[in-house]
């Protein structure tokens, strides 16, 4: 049986997963706010695998994920897995240290980060639970977005309120789905990278003192972790390779969190 996946997020670790599923022959549903992305991305994963599709949806809609679950099991029949990665780094809309933080920046990232996770999970698994199960018996697995900044702070170079508890709060949702769901044999873990080179942490990687404490803080990588580490963590996560795993939140930090 050929796994669906839908992915959210079109760029960065997003993008990079996609291209390590299709190159496995999963069937990969892209879903993100920018069109343009998403057309661009599927264009690449044709290349690999001929079953790929994608929409371009806002995710902070209320009745986005519904629409999203709907459109991929319509192309595909089935959802089999869901990696919630679209999110946003808040400080624009008033994100910043708690004295700082504005009521429209802690919604705005609130809503972004957690709510579109509580959604999609809620519309994956409702999908989920009513189609047959796998080969295998098991009915489905999904991976949340977290960051290391919900297990171990650092707000010298990292002090945004907003996000620092919307990744907190996805990391409760993912415990508490895993323990619901582990009887139906749907599996929920979360994912909690340290500083990734990508176009989200373009600031902190423009900045050299950041640079320069992120060669101590992640020694595993010298630095900033690529991209490929992360959808390498992320594939082992979302495969029946990690079939035994469920409630965990795992860090790919590049030992930030020991050091």
């Amino acid at each position: 049986m050929t796994t669906t996946c839908i992915i959210t997020g079109s760029t960065g670790i997003g993008a990079t997963t996609a291209k390590a599923l299709a190159q496995r022959g999963w069937q990969i549903f892209i879903a993100s706010h920018t069109e343009e992305n998403c057309r661009t991305l599927v264009e690449e994963l044709l290349q690999i695998h001929p079953q790929i599709d994608y929409l371009a949806l806002d995710l902070t809609e209320s009745t986005s994920a519904e629409r999203l679950v709907k459109a991929c099991v319509q192309r595909f029949g089935r959802l089999d897995a869901l990696y919630n990665v679209a999110g946003i780094s808040g400080r624009k809309f008033g994100d910043g240290p708690l004295l700082e933080c504005s009521d429209e920046g802690w919604e705005t990232v609130l809503s972004n980060n957690a709510q579109t996770q509580f959604r999609m999970c809620k519309e994956a698994v409702r999908q989920m639970l009513q189609q047959e199960p796998a080969e295998d018996g098991t009915r489905g697995v999904i991976l949340n977005m977290s960051s290391i900044l919900g297990n171990d702070p650092m707000p010298a170079q990292f002090d945004a309120t907003a996000y620092a508890a919307s990744k907190g709060a996805i990391q409760s949702l993912t415990l508490h789905l895993a323990a619901s769901f582990a009887k139906d044999r749907i599996r929920v873990n979360a994912i909690a990278p340290g500083l990734v080179a990508t176009r989200m942490s373009a600031r902190a990687s423009d900045n050299p003192e950041i640079v320069a404490r992120m060669r101590q803080k992640q020694p595993l990588a010298g630095g900033l972790i690529s991209v490929e580490d992360i959808a390498s963590a992320s594939a082992f996560l979302l495969s029946n390779e990690s079939r035994a795993i469920t409630g965990q939140v795992v860090l790919v930090d590049g030992g930030w969190s020991i050091s």
